[in-house]
């Protein structure tokens, strides 16, 4: 299993239940494909670079998980099926990605536990 890292952008004109409820839907097609979720990180409503669609705006969330690369095909599908998917970037991390993605959630975490 390799692993990879996603990031989506979600269109800002959706209540926070209906952009949890979202999430919840890639999780589950990451999940019903075999795929073992890492972490999850929510990133909240960001300005865009350059308008897409006419938002300027939009809920960007990141989703780290492992899987066969079967599984990415199955989930960029279902991306561009949801039309509130504004952007997405899938990509298998290398093992200086993954170091760091590590290093980067012992980071946050320990941030959270001073606070």
């Amino acid at each position: 299993m390799n692993q990879y890292e996603t990031v989506f952008i979600l269109t800002p004109v959706l209540s926070e239940p209906q952009m949890k409820e979202a999430v919840e839907k890639f999780k589950g097609v990451l999940l019903d494909a075999g795929a073992k979720i890492v972490n999850e990180e929510s990133w909240g409503l960001k300005k865009l670079a350059y308008p897409i669609q006419k938002k300027s705006t939009g809920f960007y969330v990141l989703i780290e998980f492992e899987a066969e690369p079967t599984t990415i095909n199955k989930l960029e599908t279902a991306y561009r099926r949801d039309e509130r998917i504004l952007r997405f970037l899938t990509f298998k991390q290398d093992k200086y990605a993954a170091e760091y993605a590590v290093k980067r959630r012992n980071l946050k975490s320990a941030k959270s536990e001073d606070k």
